[in-house]
């Protein structure tokens, strides 16, 4: 039997795990390797370690000694959400959130819903010794409608991860060739790694990104962030709203200009938005005055 190994993250990882064993049973899996991500509200960790300790499947956290195990595993290794190095590429299959060549890097699919785009993906491709610039194995593709949070755009592209996952290695136990073809290097393009500061809202940017952007990191992810008379406020939810005549709206932008049935609405540089739920950094639900800016 041709095992693989996997190195696995958050839901997707999850997703894929539980289907995998479903369809092609644990004597299929060599070893798993999984790390938790403090830069998400809910990372799958503790349900990935123990679907394999309840199956008897060979556990590692990526700070364990496995390189011996790692060393001596001849077969596919499948990365999915991963985002660390892994030293040996032979036999390494990487499980990417973007159709690349776009999005190549870090939270592409967070990206992609920030720049409102009409179709999503997942591509299977070689790794390579530059991050997602290697051979594409397979992509799935989704359509995406606005708006549309990121757990539901989650919910979306898991079944594709697991159908990428499944035609792969249903090729590889019966032996046959994993053709890839190359990327096409004009169009790729590059999404970057976030850190605390990125979950803060732009304000130059129109209403309508705005919205996708709080859609975009909202749960499992750390939700968009603004500051209020030095206080760190989330935004949970928002929604758009009808704009009006603003006399030097550059002067003010982000400041409340109406409350209306309870919720502020806030002056964007194109457009205005209401704050249907805003949260302290304690996580709890906040009520703003009139007389308030956000930065």
């Amino acid at each position: 039997m041709n095992k693989i190994a996997f190195y696995i993250m958050n839901s997707k990882g999850y997703y894929v795990l539980k289907n995998f064993i479903e369809k092609f049973g644990t004597s299929s899996i060599d070893y798993i390797v999984s790390s938790e991500d403090k830069n998400i509200q809910k990372d799958f960790f503790d349900e990935i370690k123990s679907v394999a300790q309840k199956e008897n499947i060979k556990f590692f956290s990526r700070f364990d000694d496995f390189v011996n195990i790692e060393k001596s595993f001849l077969g596919y290794k499948f990365a999915i959400g991963w985002r660390w190095l892994i030293k040996d590429e032979k036999n390494l299959i990487v499980f990417h959130d973007s159709l690349l060549p776009k999005y190549r890097g870090f939270a592409p699919l967070v990206n992609c819903l920030v720049n409102n785009e009409k179709t999503g993906g997942v591509t299977a491709l070689f790794a390579s010794s530059e991050y997602d610039k290697g051979d594409i194995i397979a992509q799935k593709s989704f359509k995406i409608s606005y708006p549309i949070k990121i757990n539901e755009a989650i919910e979306k592209i898991e079944p594709l991860y697991f159908e990428l996952v499944d035609e792969i290695y249903s090729k590889i136990q019966n032996d046959y060739a994993l053709k890839a073809t190359k990327q096409d290097e004009g169009a790729a393009t590059y999404s970057l790694w976030l850190d605390s500061e990125d979950y803060f809202i732009d304000w130059s940017w129109s209403a309508k990104k705005i919205k996708r952007f709080v859609d975009a990191v909202s749960y499992p992810y750390d939700n968009a962030k603004a500051n209020l008379n030095g206080e760190i406020i989330k935004f949970i939810d928002v929604e758009i709203v009808e704009d009006v005549l603003v006399e030097h709206r550059d002067r003010h932008i982000g400041k409340v200009i109406f409350i209306k049935d309870g919720i502020p609405i806030v002056v964007c540089s194109d457009g205005l938005i209401g704050l249907k739920e805003i949260r302290d950094k304690d996580d709890n639900e906040m009520f703003i005055n009139f007389r308030s800016r956000f930065k």
